[in-house]
């Protein structure tokens, strides 16, 4: 059965409008983009997702927006490395870094962003979704309440738990490190 496309406008803002701001935060910050390079995405998505809907049923509004946006966003990426690109004679080879010295670096900050996920993970699922939200996606408190359908008394009272458990995770953790002797980057 084709789709109902008789009102394209009262769809558009039922499925995709209130997906907005979420779309925003996640491409900034997924991608390096400034302010109109964003609205450029968000918009090229907005169409291209009302002219599948036109032509087929979109089960999944939200997740077909998000990830064509994403698609765009890899896309101008892409197309942005080529475009930066120089032919491989005028480059200096003084330029060229020793990546060897990053290593450490690297190996201690995806301990790190380990740890945070798991720190993350230990949240309760409400406290998790609120920290998410806000903390990585960048919304305010009354657009995490409104996505949430919660009060946004509700909002604040999950951030500050969340924060608090995380407190005492990192805590407990830094003390297991002090009671072994060894420290966490060398386990």
């Amino acid at each position: 059965m084709p789709p109902d496309t008789s009102d394209p406008t009262r769809w558009f803002e039922e499925n995709l409008l209130p997906h907005e701001p979420m779309l925003r935060a996640w491409l900034k910050s997924q991608f390096v983009y400034n302010h109109s390079e964003i609205d450029d995405v968000v918009q090229e998505a907005f169409a291209r997702v009302l002219q599948a809907h036109a032509n087929r049923e979109v089960r999944s509004p939200k997740a077909f927006l998000f990830v064509t946006a994403r698609n765009l966003a890899l896309m101008r990426a892409r197309h942005r490395a080529v475009a930066k690109e120089e032919p491989i004679t005028e480059i200096d080879g003084s330029s060229i870094m020793d990546e060897a010295a990053d290593v450490p670096h690297a190996v201690a900050r995806n301990e790190e962003l380990e740890l945070l996920t798991k720190a993350i993970q230990s949240l309760p699922d409400r406290c998790r979704q609120v920290l998410t939200l806000r903390k990585i996606y960048g919304m305010s408190q009354k657009e995490t309440a409104a996505e949430l359908g919660i009060a946004e008394h509700t909002v604040e009272v999950q951030s500050v738990f969340a924060l608090k458990k995380l407190n005492a995770f990192f805590r407990e953790h830094l003390k297991r490190d002090s009671n072994t002797g060894i420290p966490h980057k060398l386990r």
